[in-house]
């Protein structure tokens, strides 16, 4: 009897021992990717899907800080007439235009922003939380390296979402534009889009971090993490927004004119000259609404795959 089982033991063995080896080999598989890669795999899906659904707003935002004040001798125009006014023009499909240096931008910018701040986050603070300053720093360390990266394809988008050009592709864009106007066109804006970008995402961070640590996230269903955690981020999007909104119209006018605006005190007392104090904030509420929803989603979409890959975010 004990002779007829051992070879039955030993193949249970056998097969355990290959079970076991089989379920060892499967998570080494998946631990392959390099945790900055797998920043940069989560923040550049995340990008692609707010993109995709804020580019509207995007455009809208462009097209109003570039109207001409001669419409109805005030310059004036709302969001909603616009709106409209493209989709009579242009169809509804015309509010997307610019989507694909938006995503040529956004795909790897978000990807090269989330891996640098995980970089950073996980080299100095190890694994405890940032502070305010710490955020602010963050924040806008990872996004001047994006927006030095990615000018060049930020120039073009938004000369595409102004329909003042005619470029038929991302690639036939960025070689006219280096054609015509050298490497000063292709990085034309590249202060004022860094003094709104840097502040904005220092500012969104920090918000963001101190708002969740407000959160009893201990006392809630893990199934509303998403929903707080986007709360938190729709909050940290609107006071950053505002606070940045100048230094955005200021990089628009300067990347539809870089042959006009050699410095950027010249776009400063133009937008000044032309559309007042208020002119600066032209633009405001769609982009406040696509800024903060696409940072807000963001957030949530990347934290939310970084958990599921195992990583602290």
């Amino acid at each position: 009897m004990s002779s007829s089982g051992s070879p039955q033991v030993e193949l249970g063995s056998r097969v355990g021992v290959a079970a076991a080896a089989k379920g060892q080999g499967s998570p080494r598989r998946g631990a392959e990717m390099h945790p900055v890669l797998k920043a940069f795999v989560c923040g550049s899906i995340s990008g692609t899907c707010s993109t995709l659904l804020f580019q509207p707003l995007d455009l809208l935002k462009t097209r109003l800080q570039t109207l001409q004040p001669t419409i109805n001798g005030s310059g004036r125009v709302g969001m909603v007439n616009l709106l409209f006014k493209v989709v009579r023009t242009e169809s509804l499909l015309g509010l997307w235009k610019g989507v694909s240096p938006s995503f040529a931008r956004c795909i790897p910018g978000v990807g090269i922003y989330f891996s640098t701040l995980y970089v950073i986050k996980h080299h100095f603070l190890l694994d405890r939380s940032p502070t305010a300053l710490e955020s602010i720093l963050l924040g806008g360390t990872s996004r001047t390296v994006a927006v030095v990266c990615m000018l060049p394809i930020t120039v073009v988008k938004t000369r595409f979402e102004s329909g003042r050009f005619g470029y038929e592709s991302v690639h036939g864009a960025l070689k006219n534009i280096y054609r015509s106007e050298g490497v000063h066109g292709l990085f034309s804006g590249l202060l004022a889009t860094l003094l709104r970008d840097a502040p904005f995402s220092g500012i969104y961070l920090m918000f963001y971090t101190q708002t969740k640590k407000l959160m009893p996230y201990d006392q809630l269903d893990p199934a509303f993490t998403p929903l707080v955690n986007f709360g938190c981020g729709t909050f940290a999007g609107i006071l950053a927004s505002l606070a940045t909104q100048p230094a955005d119209v200021i990089k628009t006018h300067m990347q539809l004119s870089s042959e006009k605006y050699l410095r950027t005190g010249q776009a400063i007392a133009f937008i000044f000259r032309e559309y007042g104090l208020l002119g600066f904030f032209r633009g405001a509420v769609p982009r406040a609404l696509r800024r903060t929803l696409m940072a807000a989603m963001a957030w949530t979409v990347y934290e939310q795959m970084m958990s599921k890959m195992g990583l602290k975010s």
